[in-house]
Order: structure tokens, then C-alpha cells, then sequence
């Protein structure tokens, strides 16, 4: 069963407290880019699934690409008013610490045009934003999860109910016939003893016939 991260997650969300989203610089096609960074307390896995399962109910697919998992032609109203290529890598924070994780986001206008704090200050700063509100989604994609291994839980344990309550049954039926065995055998016994002394009496008689 997954943690639950939910507390944290508000607490998170409340005091704007465990890290805020900031310029940072990333390694791609071997060169130094441009990005902003967040740290956030989830496992990377589940940042992941979160970030994908949101874009694609908006439609967008991902491709892989080196470390990161991009999303081309995005339109998001939190971004700007242009169309985006967001390229995503999701590591955990250490080999130690593997439930906090840091998201890595470069912003392309195409082409791999990877956009600054100097080139376009703004778009920036709305990238940090939606870094900052990415922890309200993983939290509501991490809560599903929870809902839906909890529910295989309780479909497991019905299932395992439903099976004993049918063995139960079976076994009531073996012990049934076990006992109206016992009871037939008790009956066979009983005639057969009948059976022994009315043939040892027929003996007898012939066994005294035979003095005479």
C-alpha cells in the first residue's frame, strides 16, 4: 500500500513551505538548458504518472526524449496564451530518500528553443507557477491511487469472503452426507448382527440334527 501524502501535501500547499520552484539549469543533447526547478514530496513514479495522466486528459501524449518525457504543441492558460513543448524529468531527491522528488521543467517554443529568465522573464515565472501547483495534482493523482488500490483491497477480501463462505457450505454438505453415512453404516451394522444370529441359529439347528 502507498504512502499517504496527503497531510504533507497540505501542508505544503498551506504555508507555500517545503520548496518553491526556482531557475535552475539541466543538461540536454549535451549542452547546458535553461529550466526551473521544484522539489516536491512524492515518489517519482507517482510525480510522473500525475504529470502524465493530467495532459493527457487535455489531449497531449508524450514521447520520450534522453532523461525527459516531452509534450509538444501544449496550451495551457496558467503558461501563456502560446503554445508550449514542456520536457519533464522526474528524479528522487537521493538513493536515500526516494518519497521526495525533483521535477525538472524546460519550456520550448519550438524547436528546442528553450526559453530564459532573460529571453522571456514572464513565461518564467508562469513555469514556476505551474511547478508550484504541480503538488495539488500529484496529491489529487496520489489520492486515486490510494482510492483504487484500497478498492482492489476491499474486492480482494469480499472475493476471500465469498470463497470461504463456499467452502463452508461444501463442508456442510460433506459433514451432511459424513453423518447420514454414519447413520447408514450404524443401520447396516445392526442388520447384519441380525442377519449373523439368524444364520448361527439356522446353524445350530442343522449342528443338532446332525447328534441325532
Amino acid at each position: 500500500m502507498k504512502k499517504i501524502y496527503i497531510v504533507v501535501s497540505l501542508m505544503f500547499c498551506c504555508s507555500f513551505g517545503f520548496s518553491q520552484a526556482m531557475l535552475s539549469t539541466t543538461e540536454y543533447n549535451k549542452s547546458v538548458k535553461p529550466a526551473v526547478t521544484v522539489e516536491i514530496p512524492y515518489p517519482a513514479s507517482t510525480i510522473s504518472g500525475a504529470i502524465n495522466d493530467s495532459l493527457n486528459k487535455l489531449g497531449y501524449k508524450s514521447k520520450d526524449a534522453k532523461d525527459f518525457f516531452v509534450f509538444k504543441g501544449v496550451k495551457l492558460p496558467v503558461l501563456g496564451t502560446d503554445t508550449y513543448d514542456l520536457y519533464f524529468n522526474v528524479d528522487k531527491k537521493s538513493r536515500k530518500d526516494k518519497d521526495h522528488s525533483t521535477v525538472t521543467l524546460m519550456v520550448s517554443k519550438g524547436y528546442e528553443n528553450f526559453i530564459s529568465d532573460a529571453t522571456d522573464p514572464d513565461l518564467i515565472e508562469n513555469a514556476k507557477t505551474y511547478l508550484n501547483n504541480l503538488v495539488e495534482t500529484v496529491a489529487a493523482y496520489d489520492l486515486e491511487l490510494q482510492i483504487k488500490d484500497q478498492n482492489e483491497s476491499v474486492k480482494k477480501a469480499t472475493k476471500k469472503l465469498a470463497d470461504l463462505v463456499n467452502t463452508s457450505e461444501d463442508l456442510q454438505k460433506k459433514k451432511a452426507a459424513i453423518e447420514q453415512s454414519i447413520i447408514d453404516n450404524t443401520n447396516a451394522q445392526a442388520a447384519q448382527k441380525a442377519e449373523i444370529e439368524k444364520q448361527s441359529q439356522i446353524l445350530q439347528t442343522l449342528l443338532r440334527k446332525r447328534k441325532l
